[in-house]
């Protein structure tokens, strides 16, 4: 098995999360927006949630690309740049002042995960 195997498989699968979880907020934006802590039934909350399942349909399609392509460097740098995401998705959390403790778990564990792999990310050939 080649060094760059594992990680490659898991930023696969993080990226195939990423793409259910944005076609589900496409498909199902009052349920992303209690995902996301905002009123179910608020226009401007369900065309934000949609707009963050576009957001999240693009980022699994290009780590899935630079993943498959081995542009290893690239990868690395956009996977270091995603930490901002989850970063300011806990921001707007904390401003909008309805989250509960779950949202800032769940967004928590994004940030984790995209740190590991951006630090992963570094180590490939």
């Amino acid at each position: 098995m080649t060094r760059f195997r594992p990680f490659a498989i898991t930023t696969i699968a993080v990226s195939l999360v990423f793409l259910l979880l944005g076609l589900f907020f496409l498909a199902m934006p009052r349920a992303g927006a209690s995902f996301y802590g905002a009123p179910t039934r608020d226009v401007a909350a369900t065309t934000f949630v949609r707009a963050i399942g576009l957001r999240d349909v693009a980022l699994a399609l290009y780590l899935l690309g630079l993943t498959l392509s081995t542009r290893w460097r690239a990868l690395s740098i956009i996977l270091t740049a995603t930490i901002v995401i989850p970063a300011g998705d806990i921001a707007l959390l904390m401003m909008s002042g309805t989250a509960r403790p779950v949202h800032y778990l769940l967004h928590g564990a994004s940030l984790l995960c995209f740190a590991l792999l951006a630090m992963g990310s570094r180590r490939q050939p």
